[in-house]
């Protein structure tokens, strides 16, 4: 995936989870599944995007992403939640559930 590419899947979904792994980050592995279970769970229409940040050293850097697991929600095309290292996913699905909740009821 391209940085360009990514910015305009930003700009067109509802949605977007940016998920910053890195291949020997054993929280990144453990973590993945339960944010994917908890996205397609609470939302679904949150398009997920997976990069390796290592991998990817353009896109992380535009991204500032510094530190793995790193997660980035867009709403509406708007960073709206940045959480890093240590993070709650229960902290995470309460903050983004009433923006989602409004802007799918439209």
């Amino acid at each position: 995936m391209t940085l360009d590419t990514l910015e305009k899947t930003v700009e067109n979904e509802t949605g977007v989870l940016l998920y910053f792994s890195g291949e020997h980050c054993n929280v990144c592995h453990a973590l993945r599944p339960k944010f994917a279970e908890a996205f397609e769970q609470h939302f679904p229409l949150i398009k997920q995007i997976y990069l390796d940040a290592h991998a990817n050293p353009e896109i992380s850097a535009h991204y500032q992403v510094f530190v793995v697991p790193t997660m980035i929600v867009f709403l509406q095309g708007q960073e709206f939640a940045r959480e890093g290292r240590a993070v709650s996913l229960h902290q995470l699905v309460e903050k983004l559930s009433r923006p989602y909740n409004i802007m799918t009821e439209a």
